[in-house]
């Protein structure tokens, strides 16, 4: 797990201006709340700027744990609420402007994940600041959210519209271990761990550093505003865990067969322990091993008989797996600052209780929203990716009737009964500013 992670090396990148949420990893357990505002005066989310800019916390010292901080990220129309210029607002990437409900179609969210049916604010164009607290403990995410509270409540024209808290074990809603296996970014600092690989280059994850091109990407002008600053996708799911145990006891009789085939479909055992290194059985040790949870490849397995090609950890990450649609995986990595929100639930509970609980599922790299508009296309909702026909993920497509999982062996086992066991109920794409960007926003326009 990150976590376990050291600083082992100079860091090059420029930390004091960079957000926390980019190297600083969640701990465990952690708590913490979302907020989203809606700027409905200019000057107003400019002082509000101004206030929260002592909260934010930087990445600095990324390795040494904190009680809890603050992270503000901003969208596109907050951007234009705050008055930045059309100048710069125009040299943002066109799916940023656009924003998530805009690009439905692209992401694949249809039917019931369609933006008519999303929670409010999403897709509004209201949703202007994202607001983010994660703590290490109860009373140090309280004392943080009553701070930002404290001074949203000392400026007119800035109005709460959403607070969802969230808080885990380490384990999502679904009993699974989450939030480890993130990229290694050069120039961090961070001790590689086995299975990284050589570390990426900076650029991919935050503006004004050589990319794995070798040039820095595009970033938004002017420069304050863009350098050290990064991308965020926000997208918010209910999950249908009852309806996951249910499809578990239709298609296997006993414990043991139930979590193996669980463990097919995610690709990781409930502890974290990948089935590449243990095809027949969990290892919890092996699962919290940081120097070993991670270390696989998949060449070896090139036809899905440990890890099924279609399960959820091949797609978000096929590492050397040979894929029908070519692409270069060092540049569709993503840093994951995910979080579960609501009750876990026992895997012998088959029936829905109605309570809420689910994944925020947050990603953020300088190319985040045409890596996540990829992965919903290609990845998540095609089996193209690795010739799997109609096959989707198995965790959070969006299924259509009659779907299907296959476990291959002799003969392949085709599972049916397949169903949506997330379903989106909403999303943004936000921009995280350097803390030097933020001062600059929170200044009065020039021009």
């Amino acid at each position: 797990m990150d976590l376990f992670r050291r600083l082992t090396k100079q860091p090059t990148l420029e930390l004091d201006d960079i957000q926390a949420a980019v190297l600083r990893a969640r701990p465990e357990p952690y708590f913490g709340t979302h907020a989203i505002l809606e700027i409905t005066d200019a000057a107003a989310g400019r002082e509000l700027l101004r206030r929260l800019a002592p909260r934010i916390t930087s990445a600095a010292r990324w390795d040494e744990p904190v009680p809890a901080w603050t992270v503000v990220a901003i969208s596109y129309p907050g951007l234009e609420a705050l008055g930045v210029s059309e100048e710069s607002l125009a040299s943002f990437p066109a799916n940023f402007r656009a924003g998530m409900a805009a690009r439905a179609e692209r992401l694949r969210d249809t039917g019931p994940n369609a933006p008519h049916h999303w929670e409010f604010p999403f897709g509004t164009g209201r949703a202007h600041l994202a607001v983010s607290v994660y703590a290490e403990s109860k009373e140090a995410w309280q004392e943080a959210v009553d701070g930002y509270q404290r001074e949203l409540a000392q400026v007119a024209g800035v109005d709460l519209l959403s607070h969802q808290d969230f808080g885990a074990t380490g384990f999502n809603v679904f009993g699974y271990r989450d939030g480890f296996t993130q990229p290694a970014v050069e120039g961090s600092g961070a001790e590689t761990m086995p299975g990284d690989g050589r570390p990426i280059k900076p650029g991919e994850f935050v503006l004004g550093y050589p990319s794995e091109t070798g040039r820095p990407l595009p970033m938004p002008s002017p420069s304050v505003l863009g350098r050290n600053g990064t991308y965020v996708v926000f997208r918010k799911y209910h999950s249908h865990v009852a309806a996951f145990n249910r499809f578990l006891h239709g298609n296997a009789d006993t414990a043991e067969e139930r979590e193996l085939l669980a463990a097919k479909l995610v690709g990781r055992w409930r502890s974290g322990a990948p089935l590449a290194l243990s095809p027949d059985r969990d290892d919890p040790a092996l699962g919290e091993d940081p120097r070993r949870q991670n270390h696989f490849k998949y060449a070896e397995d090139p036809r899905g008989l440990r890890t099924p090609l279609g399960s959820h950890i091949r797609r978000m990450n096929p590492r050397d797996s040979k894929l029908e649609i070519l692409s270069d995986l060092r540049i569709r990595r993503l840093i994951r600052r995910s979080t579960s929100y609501g009750d876990a639930v026992p895997d012998s509970e088959v029936r829905d209780d109605g309570s809420s609980r689910g994944l925020d599922f947050i990603a953020l790299s300088a190319r985040a929203i045409d890596t996540v508009e990829f992965l919903q296309s290609e990845w998540v909702n095609s089996g193209n990716f690795a010739g799997l026909d109609k096959e989707k993920d198995p965790l959070i497509s969006n299924q259509d009737k009659g779907a299907y999982f296959t476990v291959p062996g002799t003969p392949p086992r085709r599972v049916q009964g397949i169903q949506s066991f997330n379903t989106l109920l909403g999303g943004e794409y936000l921009f995280m500013p350097s803390l030097s960007a933020i001062a600059w926003l929170s200044q009065e326009p020039t021009a």
